[in-house]
């Protein structure tokens, strides 16, 4: 199949990967409606062409947390997501360093954050929840800073969970028991180059991260079983504290979408946010990113790095994005599809696609650097 823009490897990975792990990739909480929101108020906002400006030489490099980068996009965490190729983090971060971006590690990735820094050669980013065993928490930050991580993406949007209905249909969070166990695996038997590269292949098979406290247990129930256990709803502000306590570098705050979080997130300290609904998958109905973007950017822009994700499936996205004020763009899903259909080979190749339209988004609107990106790009009635 031919993979050209990141549609494709969405539909790459339908076919080569089990139902229940597409998805979880590919699904958002209750109607989906944030989700598909995401995607098309983004899509709908008009760039501004211009012609006849010398566009002869481009520069899509920016300069995030006082790393210098190549395109302002960084690999988003996303859970699981190295159960989709054989040691799936693990290949994605050397495509992320391949293209000179940063990769952000999920607390609940297949790889844990030793094996990925076994593979990097540069520090990569870690993320993490505000969970009630606090000291597997602390325990999680120590071992992300002995592994060189150089920022902390802090989820707060997760202290709940959404209702994912796709994952209750697909198997992959139905009620425990050999029935689930048993249509999970003929979903592997039936896509068997999933099954050798990564049923087979990949083994061990275990949510890295959780190795400590879940131990020999580390089926998909005891999984989500210890997750779902460990939700804190009773977190507050105050909290940030208690991450401060243990990590000294740059500390971004993920998920906020009103102006007023956005504002105690810059009173407690942080060094950026991003603007995030999760994707589409934790409270179905509220604004989707790129509509909660520039009043974020209005209350705090000019005190902290506003970073975005939702809804970005191609580099005028990224354009786009940066144009509503972000100074950086997280992606997901597209890095997770990426690697489903191809491995580490699809997430390099379509990094190169994101960069490369990019570019033609930057020359066709008049702008040589990222420094002259803002609203003056956008037609004026869709943004």
């Amino acid at each position: 199949m031919i993979t050209a823009s990141i549609p494709d490897f969405r539909e790459a990975a339908r076919r080569r990967l089990p139902p229940f792990l597409f998805e979880y990739i590919d699904g958002g909480s209750y109607a989906e409606q944030t989700m598909a929101a995401n995607v098309a108020d983004l899509g709908a906002i008009a760039l501004r062409q211009r012609v006849l400006k010398n566009v002869a030489e481009l520069d899509p490099s920016v300069s995030l947390f006082g790393q210098d980068i190549a395109m302002p996009v960084v690999l988003a965490p996303v859970g699981l997501a190295g159960l989709n190729a054989r040691r799936g983090e693990c290949q994605a971060v050397r495509a992320a360093e391949r293209a000179g971006l940063p990769f952000t590690l999920s607390t609940l990735a297949a790889c844990s954050v030793e094996e990925v820094a076994r593979t990097a050669t540069r520090p990569f980013w870690f993320q993490l929840y505000m969970l009630q065993d606090r000291g597997f928490m602390r325990d999680m930050i120590a071992r992300a800073k002995a592994a060189g991580c150089r920022v902390l993406v802090f989820t707060v949007d997760l202290t709940v969970a959404g209702g994912r209905y796709r994952d209750y249909h697909s198997g992959l969070n139905a009620p425990p028991g050999w029935r689930s166990s048993l249509r999970r695996t003929l979903q592997g038997v039936n896509h068997p180059r999933w099954a050798w590269d990564v049923g087979i292949r990949g083994r061990p098979h275990s949510i890295g991260n959780l190795a400590p406290v879940l131990g020999k247990k580390s089926g998909i129930e005891d999984f989500f079983g210890w997750v779902s256990a460990n939700f804190d709803p009773s977190i507050s502000w105050k909290d940030i504290d208690f991450v401060r306590e243990s990590w000294d570098g740059p500390l971004i705050i993920k998920g906020i979408l009103d102006p007023d979080d956005a504002r105690e997130a810059a009173a407690v300290g942080a060094d950026g946010l991003v603007v995030s609904n999760h994707g589409g998958r934790q409270l179905d109905g509220v604004w989707s990113s790129a509509r909660a973007l520039p009043r974020i950017v209005d209350a705090v822009g000019d005190r902290m790095t506003v970073l975005a994700d939702g809804g970005v499936r191609s580099g005028l996205d990224v354009l786009r994005m940066l144009a509503l004020g972000a100074k950086g763009v997280m992606i997901g899903r597209p890095w997770a599809w990426a690697l489903g259909a191809a491995g580490e080979a699809g997430v390099a190749k379509m990094l190169q696609i994101v960069e490369a339209e990019l570019r033609v988004a930057m020359a066709l609107t008049g702008v040589t650097s990222l420094g002259a990106v803002d609203r003056s790009i956008l037609e004026p009635t869709s943004a």
